[in-house]
Order: C-alpha cells, then structure tokens, then sequence
C-alpha cells in the first residue's frame, strides 16, 4: 500500500495477498502440465486438485463441483445458458429471471437471448422483492423450458445481503434453477451452498486476495450442467476445455484458504473501521445519504451520496485528494456512468454515489484521511452552493 494514498476500493479488487503470492511463485517453477501423465505432470495436478479442494471449502461444496475459469464473469456466461443437460439428456430452460441489482456479468443474460430474460423489481431499500420474483416465476411458460433465477448474494455497491435462502424455496417450488453471485460474499460472511440451497454458485479469486484473471462456477451436483462454453482438450472434466491457468489456480486456493482463515475476527475489526468511517462522514456533512444503512450488510461498504456532488466529480475530487474508491461497480473499462443499482432502489441515478469498501489491510490512519478528504470535499460542495 502506498504510504501517501488510500486505498478504499477492494470491492473492485483486493490486493495481492502473501499466500497466493507465494503460491504462484511457487507454480512457476513447476514445469508440467496438469494433463501430462509424468511425474512433472502429475505435481501440476496435485497441486490444482489442492486449490479445488480450498475453493470448495469457501462454500462448503464438493471438490469434484468445482469448475475453474477466467473469472466471474466467464463462470457466469458458462451457466446462463439455455442448454443444459440432465446426465446426457439434453434439458432446456426457458427463461432467465434477473434481480434488478445484479453485477453487469449477470444482468447481460449470458447465452439467453435478450427476449428470454427479465429483470425482478427490488425494494426501495435495495433488497430483492420476493413477492415480485414469486409473481414472475406463477407466470413463467414451463411449455418454453424451465425457468432460472440469477440473484447475487451481496449487492457490489450497497453491501446488502439479499435473501437467497428466501428465493431458493420460490424457484425450486417452481422446480427452477438458482444461481447464486458470491463473489462480494465469500471471505465476508460465512457462505455454504447447501444452507443457501443454490444450485450453482460463482465466485472471483481477485476479490479475495488472490491473482486476477481466475474465478469458478461450483454447482451442487453434476446431474444438472450447462453445456460447454468453451470445448477443446475436455479440462475440468468437459465443463471448460484449455490448459489450465496453474499460477492462478494455486494463488486462487491458497487465497481461499487465507480467507476463511479468522474470517469472523477480520471483519469485526474490519466492521470498527466501517463505523468509525461513517460517523465521521456524518458528523462532516450531515446530509449525506449511506445507501442501506439501515439494511443487513457485509462490515467493509459504504455506498454514499452527498447532494449537490454528482459521483464523477466525487471520484476524481477524492482521487485528487490521494484516495482511491469507486462511482458504483468497477466493471465498465473505467467509464463512470448511472448506477443501474441506484435506479432499481427509486434514488437519483443521475447524481449517482461514491463506495468505498475496506479490506484487512485498511488502516484507521486511511480512515481519518479519507475523513479528512471527505470533509475538505463536502465543505467545498457547500460553498459551491451557496456562491450559486
């Protein structure tokens, strides 16, 4: 960490953890390929079967359930599909229902086409509206395919826990599929897929500490799959061909492991800061808005308007002002646009919010300067407004 900046965006990404550091640097001097029956070959599997078996003790699944990717994003389009198989029937689902919140990876729909998926409306305190996903499944044409639901475990901006245990009795009372986003959840809250009773899960190595550019879809079972989004050489198991990325792998687990590690203490110091940040903001500039504050969120976010501040001239004032936080979701190539999380809630997309989200290596001293800043900022907002 820089000594003269703030780094308040792991949301966005997480720092490279010292585990999956030494895990890939180990890797590296490993010179076989996973598939290769020689003893080099057989070192690289041992070592990716390790890092599924830490992946999967994140949620509490089956080690032979999980499917490594390039990403969440990849791990998603992998199971929005409408081609399935059930054993080697094939088995098709007819329509994707969304949470209006979902992370862009989700809300695009995958393979669906764009007339086989809606949106489900979300509450004004940014929760998932059940009776409005329970009145869309009661209306799904079971003549089209099954019906799939994709909700997140933890919204990216507001750090709200959405009720998925909730949504999985309506979708499997429909006998429908449920997709579980965790990847803001993991490391943060405890996450087990049974309890959840998700049938698919998606999770990200980078939110977690560990290298960018590695993720995984882990599904309950393997009776029901989607088909292949990517086919070659038939790596993990046929569900997604191509050699396998081995340092990233091997920093994924080790990275997985590291964050169930005292997990509960971690994010009650981490929950402190979180307050400490929050009281102060308010104390600063009384009107500011924190965005689910009165909702059940994981202890590092805070997703925050300050009226008459739109979020692009926030996030560069606070650049400027030596700390790093985000307009919303960082997934849109650096571009700050609406929050489409934002709309769903009723709020002011157009003037938008600011997040800054906390990790185990954030410090009060970057609390009080991101206090300070926040200060300075708000009080030239103020006198903008009076001087118009």
């Amino acid at each position: 960490m820089s000594k003269t900046r703030a780094y308040l965006d792991w949301n966005a990404t997480a720092p490279l953890g010292e585990a999956a550091r030494r895990a890939m640097l180990d890797a590296y001097d490993l010179p076989g390929n996973a598939s290769s029956v020689h003893g080099e070959g057989r070192a690289a599997r041992a070592g990716i079967d390790r890092a599924r078996r830490q992946v999967a003790a994140l949620v509490g699944a089956d080690p032979q359930h999980v499917t490594f990717t390039s990403g969440a994003t990849e791990a998603a389009n992998l199971v929005l599909t409408p081609a399935f198989r059930m054993g080697r029937a094939p088995l098709v689902i007819g329509h994707l229902y969304v949470s209006a919140i979902e992370h862009p990876a989700l809300r695009e729909g995958g393979r669906f086409g764009a007339g086989q998926v809606s949106e489900i409306a979300v509450t004004p305190q940014g929760v998932l509206d059940l009776a409005a996903l329970a009145a869309a499944l009661d209306v799904h044409d079971f003549a089209s395919g099954l019906p799939m639901v994709a909700v997140m475990l933890v919204n990216n901006e507001t750090g709200i826990i959405q009720p998925v245990a909730e949504a999985a009795a309506l979708v499997h009372g429909k006998g429908g599929l449920l997709v579980v986003d965790a990847v803001q959840a993991v490391g943060r809250i405890p996450v087990d897929i049974a309890a959840l009773d998700a049938d698919f899960l998606i999770v990200s190595s980078h939110k977690i500490a560990g290298p960018k550019g590695v993720g995984a879809l882990i599904s309950r079972g393997e009776v029901m799959m989607p088909q292949p989004l990517i086919r070659g050489g038939g790596q993990e198991k046929g569900h997604r061909s191509g050699t396998e990325n081995f340092p990233g792998i091997l920093g994924f687990g080790a990275a997985a492991e590291a964050a169930l590690a005292d997990m509960e203490t971690r994010n009650i110091a981490i929950g402190a800061l979180r307050q400490r940040l929050e009281e102060g903001m308010r104390a600063a500039a009384a009107d500011v808005i924190i965005h689910g504050a009165c909702e059940q969120r994981v202890s590092n976010t805070t997703f925050f308007t300050l009226p008459g501040l739109k979020s692009e001239t926030g996030q560069i004032a606070f650049d400027l002002e030596g700390i790093a936080l985000s307009a919303g979701s960082a997934c849109s190539s650096g571009k700050v646009g609406q929050s489409h999380v934002l709309a769903a809630m009723g709020c002011d997309a157009d003037m938008g919010a600011l997040r800054m989200s906390l990790g185990p290596l954030t410090t009060e001293a970057e609390i009080e300067k991101a206090l300070a800043a926040f200060a300075r900022i708000s009080g030239r907002r103020k006198a903008a407004g009076q001087a118009a």
